[in-house]
């Protein structure tokens, strides 16, 4: 086992300074390259590491046989090919959210890293954050009561992609949280979106994401919203909670709220709900940036030889997700199945219900 790791970084644009900063924390990791085709950047980057090598060639990462691993943080098309030539050459992954412009994308990276026995990893930043794992941990020792609907924001003004619309950008985030509380995948999905500047390139829209035991999610992406808004509210038959990422503390508040509806009843004159107005808990989370966390957890990867959290599956169920929320934006909101490890699709119009049974759903 290797007592140290050199990496190289691919895109210095938005994301990956982070990267850089928080690999370059790592005392086990030595950050060696960088690569962006802008030579500005790469400046900029020397300046602030001036023991990095900079490059805008992306063959001399892949031919440098020192390189252990490289992390990819370009726009979401130039993900594939970077990282298929890198796990080509022994080079343990970590590619940025989302982890490709495709189902089928993902699938070859995920058989290709299987067989050239490399890490693969994705950058679902939020769920090694101590308040997506405080989430889990609540929800898992059923504080909540059973899970009714989660309702989730993202808006802001800007900023615009030229690639990838609102869905493709915002959304990997609460979806890798959703499955991550929720432990499962949605087996249907359905989508509306507009674009207001750019053709085809949605900067508003919403999603439903509907689960195998009646649990149903409802997403809001927006770049045209005057607020920074990152909340989260989940549900429960006991309880709600409030995840608020734009708040510095308390970012997670459990109100012990519910609705209670009578044992029985003989006339509707004397059905009356309940309502419950407890007190509002707010739990002590551990201050760790998510990224350092995210960062720490893949080299520990590579050096145990353990899939990751977030591993190339995980990319693949969120890729699929995104690819069948478009579709259905495409198609007027209808809804549509979401694909499986296997890349296969469900139909759209069949979905397995609550209790088991299928079940048709009109369209």
């Amino acid at each position: 086992m290797k007592e140290s790791y050199k990496i190289a970084v691919i895109g210095c644009g938005y994301w990956g300074p982070n990267l850089i900063r928080n690999f370059n924390s790592l005392p086990q990791i030595n950050v060696k390259q960088v690569c962006d085709l802008d030579q500005k950047r790469l400046t900029h980057m020397k300046k602030l590491y001036p023991s990095v090598q900079t490059t805008t060639d992306v063959e001399e990462i892949i031919r440098d046989d020192e390189t252990d691993a490289v992390a990819i943080a370009t726009p979401v098309h130039l993900h594939y090919e970077p990282a298929r030539r890198c796990m080509l050459a022994g080079k343990h992954t970590f590619i940025e959210k989302p982890m490709a412009s495709s189902v089928a994308e993902c699938l070859n990276l995920i058989e290709l890293a299987e067989k050239e026995n490399v890490t693969l990893m994705v950058g679902h930043t939020f769920v090694y954050s101590s308040a997506v794992q405080k989430m889990r941990e609540i929800i898992d020792a059923g504080e909540l009561g059973d899970i009714l609907y989660i309702s989730s924001q993202r808006l802001n003004l800007g900023l615009f992609q030229s690639d990838i619309n609102v869905v493709w950008d915002l959304a990997p985030h609460d979806i890798s949280i959703i499955l991550d509380i929720l432990g499962k995948e949605p087996i249907w999905v359905n989508g509306h979106g507009k674009a207001h500047f750019f053709d085809n390139i949605e900067d508003v829209a919403t999603a439903t994401l509907q689960f195998d035991n009646g649990e149903i999610a409802f997403l809001h992406q927006s770049w045209l919203d005057p607020y920074k808004v990152r909340r989260m509210t989940v549900v429960g038959s006991k309880k709600m909670l409030v995840y608020d990422d734009v708040q510095t503390n308390e970012k997670i508040k459990l109100f012990d709220k519910r609705v209670e509806a009578p044992p029985h009843y003989d006339t509707f004159a004397e059905f009356h709900f309940s309502y419950r107005y407890g007190d509002i808990y707010i739990p002590r989370l551990e201050e760790c940036e998510p990224l350092k966390a995210e960062c720490e957890h893949f080299v520990e990867c590579i050096k145990q030889n353990k899939p990751p959290k977030s591993d190339g599956h995980s990319g693949l169920k969120i890729v699929a997700i995104l690819e069948a929320i478009c579709e259905s934006m495409r198609n007027n909101g209808v809804a549509v199945g979401v694909n499986d490890r296997n890349g296969k699709r469900v139909p759209s119009k069949e979905f397995w219900g609550a209790k088991g049974k299928k079940s048709s759903l009109v369209v």
